[in-house]
C-alpha cells in the first residue's frame, strides 16, 4: 500500500511540476509577444526614436562635432537595437504582469495585499526614473562632458557608444528610483524597523553616494542627480513605511487589549 501511495504521490508532483511548465512557457510566450509586437512601430518609427533620444546629446555638441558610426554594422544593429529596448521598456508592465500572474497562485491573502500595490509603484519609479534621467539628467551630463573637451578638438561620438552610455543612465535611474520601495518591504517584512533605518540614516546617504558613484558614468554630475534623488526618495519611502506600519500597530494593540 505505501509502495502504491507513493507513486501516486510521485505522479501528482509530476503532474503539478508539468502544469506550472506549462504556465511559466504561456508567460513567457505572452510576455515576448508582447514585446515583438511594440517593437513592429518601433522599427517603423525608428528615426524619430533617434532624433528624440539622441536630441539632449545633439543639443550641447558644438559646430564641427559628429555623430558616427564606426563599423559597417553599427548604422544597421543601433536602430534594431534602439527598436528592441524600445519596445521592451513600453512592454515592461505587461511583461511583470506575467511574472505576478505566475507566482500569484502560491502567495498568502496578505502577501498579495502589499504585493500589488508594491507592483504598481515599482513600475511607476522605473518610469520616473528614466523620465528623470532623459528630461533632467541627460542635458547637464552631456552638456558638462562635451563641455569638457577643448574649443580645438572635435567630438567624435560612435552611435552605438552613445546608445549603450543613454541605456546604462536608463537602467540605473530607473533602479534608484525603486528605493522607496525597498524601504517599505524591509519595513513590512520585519527584517528591520523604522526606528531602525532612522538611526542608521548616516550611513545610509554614504552609501547612497558609494551607490551613484557605482551605478552611473565616472562624471560629477550624473552622480549627484543620482544621488539627491535616491536620498530623497529614501525619505519618502521611510515615511510611507511609518505610515503603513503605524496601522498594524494599532490594530494589534487594541487586539491585545
Amino acid at each position: 500500500m505505501s509502495g502504491e501511495g507513493n507513486k501516486k504521490d510521485e505522479k501528482l508532483a509530476e503532474g503539478t511540476l508539468i502544469s506550472h511548465l506549462l504556465e511559466l512557457r504561456d508567460r513567457l510566450v505572452k510576455a515576448v509577444a508582447a514585446v515583438f509586437i511594440l517593437f513592429v512601430p518601433a522599427i517603423i518609427f525608428k528615426d524619430e526614436l533617434f532624433a528624440g533620444l539622441f536630441q539632449p546629446l545633439v543639443a550641447n555638441m558644438k559646430l564641427g562635432d559628429q555623430l558616427i558610426a564606426t563599423s559597417p554594422m553599427s548604422g544597421f544593429m543601433m536602430p534594431i537595437k534602439l527598436a528592441f529596448f524600445t519596445a521592451l521598456f513600453a512592454a515592461m508592465p505587461w511583461v511583470l504582469y506575467q511574472i505576478w500572474a505566475f507566482i500569484a497562485p502560491g502567495l498568502y491573502r496578505k502577501e498579495k495585499r502589499f504585493a500589488v500595490p508594491v507592483l504598481v509603484s515599482s513600475i511607476l519609479l522605473f518610469y520616473a526614473g528614466i523620465a528623470f534621467a532623459y528630461f533632467i539628467v541627460f542635458d547637464m551630463a552631456f552638456g558638462f562632458l562635451m563641455g569638457a573637451t577643448p574649443e580645438q578638438v572635435s567630438n567624435m561620438q560612435d552611435i552605438n557608444l552613445v546608445l549603450s552610455f543613454v541605456l546604462a543612465l536608463f537602467l540605473a535611474f530607473g533602479v534608484a528610483f525603486e528605493v522607496p520601495v525597498v524601504v517599505m518591504l524591509l519595513v513590512l517584512t520585519g527584517l528591520v524597523t523604522t526606528e531602525k533605518i532612522s538611526a542608521s540614516r548616516g550611513y545610509v546617504v554614504i552609501g547612497v553616494f558609494v551607490a551613484a558613484a557605482v551605478l552611473t558614468p565616472p562624471d560629477p554630475v550624473s552622480q549627484i542627480m543620482m544621488a539627491i534623488p535616491m536620498w530623497l526618495l529614501f525619505e519618502a519611502g521611510l515615511v510611507m513605511a511609518r505610515i503603513l506600519v503605524r496601522p498594524s500597530k494599532e490594530d494589534s494593540g487594541a487586539t491585545a487589549a
